[in-house]
């Protein structure tokens, strides 16, 4: 689509809304983009004004995000959640390297993993399981319960930013992390990608894996910014 606004303004009413020429922004489901304080809305505004010639949706991450929270989540807050927890059960932080792989993996993931692990059962209550190698493991039916009333205090636009982190990390504990600020999104990306990370170190890095990693990045750098627009 083409650039077909002059003017983007930030209004104020029961939210705070943003105009292309006047008009209110709407989401794909044709609901008015109302987010809860302004300097979200003053972010999604920016990615308007950024915008040149055309328009592209996947350079404005505040913009999708919001609309994402303001079209499903309200509606859909159930599927969501279970959704979410589901990356729990199979967290990539759980899944340790097998004894006989190199030594340095085994340190690395006990490095960035461990402390986190040990973050969630110490400010969340929750204690999970870790394994070596790819056969599943079963977490505790008190851990997931624990974790599903954590998933529940959320507001909408918090888990809005929480299901991006986890579903782009395919991790329930690097994406609580990112949310509550135990981590930053390099430290996030760097937990996220320590696997394919210490692949691409010893073996050098091909186009498939760098598209991935770019996008992980991406997602998780988003998440946190949005986290952090909305305040305390």
């Amino acid at each position: 689509m083409k650039r077909f606004y002059k003017e983007v303004q930030v209004i104020e009413g029961e939210g705070f809304g943003i105009c292309l020429d006047g008009k209110a922004i709407k989401t794909p489901r044709r609901t008015p983009i109302l987010v809860p304080g302004r300097r979200l809305a003053e972010a999604i505004a920016m990615e308007w004004r950024a915008q040149e010639t055309e328009i592209r949706p996947h350079t404005m991450p505040m913009m999708q995000l919001a609309a994402t929270v303001i079209d499903h989540f309200s509606i859909n807050r159930p599927a969501v959640e279970a959704t979410i927890l589901r990356f729990a059960e199979t967290d990539t932080v759980c899944y340790r390297a097998e004894p006989g792989q190199p030594a340095e993996l085994i340190a690395l993931q006990r490095e960035l993993w461990d402390p986190l692990l040990a973050w969630l059962a110490q400010h969340h209550g929750a204690t999970l399981v870790t394994t070596s190698g790819i056969l599943p493991v079963k977490q505790s039916g008190e851990a997931m319960e624990t974790l599903a009333r954590t998933i529940s205090a959320m507001d909408d636009w918090r888990l809005g930013a929480f299901q991006c982190a986890a579903a782009s990390s395919g991790s329930f504990v690097i994406g609580l992390a990112l949310v509550d600020g135990r981590i930053d999104a390099d430290e996030a990306i760097s937990a996220a990608e320590l696997d394919s990370g210490f692949e691409i170190d010893r073996w050098g890095e091909d186009g498939e894996a760098t598209a991935r990693r770019a996008v992980v990045a991406s997602d998780l750098t988003a998440a946190r910014r949005f986290r952090d627009l909305l305040g305390p």
